[in-house]
């Protein structure tokens, strides 16, 4: 009975963490399903809870397919409300981020690249809520500088931590797009950038491994409940009180990056 019972941690728990971390990291499983299939930004928060629990460059490992899983969700219900126009506008700044964080991820500061995301996401914020206030309706995006800087830095910010998503929603925001326009656009941008960093993260970081990739594979069905609940939530959330809430969600991850 011992043995079974050891068997069965074992497959549950292959990384052989207590009990509470095990519970906390299938919360964050949880909040990145509600994420991904429209509360989004919710996820932020794995990112410095995960980085505690496991540290730095083991957390990104283990969030990433749950990021992967849930991107996967969002397509099934909103792919044909992506606008393709948006995404290759981005792209190609996005992977000139995306490559130098490859190459130097390994040696950078954490601590300062995280707070001159969290610097960078709180001023480009400002402006659009500034812009909505006063009523300007010229879309930020067609500024090339606006564009091309947070292309890069969400290229950089997403292989170094997944810490994208606010970048990222702060594009896709700045031109007032409908909600579910807004959730597929984004849907297919991160999973084809995170399908991008996986063999990145399996072979040149190692920070993703069989044991990692089993803990993800347990806890896809917590995962897959929280995408489900959120897209009925989203669905009762009207299109201004949707990106007030997308804004509020976005500063706390500023912030929460700032004092992680």
């Amino acid at each position: 009975m011992a043995s079974f019972v050891h068997m069965i941690s074992s497959f549950v728990n292959p990384l052989q963490t207590d009990w509470n971390t095990w519970f906390i990291t299938a919360l964050c499983a949880l909040i990145t399903g509600l994420s991904k299939s429209g509360l989004k930004g919710f996820a932020m928060i794995n990112i410095p809870i995960l980085a505690i629990l496991y540290g730095g460059m083991s957390s990104v490992g283990i969030l990433l397919p749950f990021l992967i899983f849930g991107d996967a969700f969002a397509l099934i219900y909103y792919r044909r409300n992506a606008q393709w126009s948006h995404i290759k506008r981005l792209f190609p700044w996005t992977m000139v981020g995306l490559v130098i964080a490859m190459l130097i991820g390994k040696y950078i500061n954490d601590q300062q690249f995280r707070t001159s995301i969290a610097v960078s996401i709180l001023v480009c914020l400002a402006i659009i809520v500034y812009r909505d206030i006063s009523g300007q309706k010229t879309a930020l995006t067609n500024n090339k500088w606006f564009t091309h800087s947070l292309g890069f830095s969400g290229g950089f910010a997403t292989m170094i931590g997944n810490a994208a998503g606010p970048i990222f929603n702060l594009y896709l925001m700045s031109m007032r797009l409908p909600k579910n326009v807004f959730i597929g656009t984004g849907a297919y941008f991160y999973l084809i950038l995170n399908t991008i960093k996986l063999p990145i993260h399996f072979f040149y970081w190692q920070s993703i491994s069989t044991s990692t990739l089993q803990l993800n594979f347990v806890m896809l069905p917590i995962l897959l409940a929280g995408a489900f609940a959120g897209k009925k939530i989203v669905q009762y959330i009207p299109e201004k009180a949707y990106r007030i809430f997308v804004i509020g969600v976005i500063a706390l991850s500023a912030i929460v990056l700032l004092l992680k």
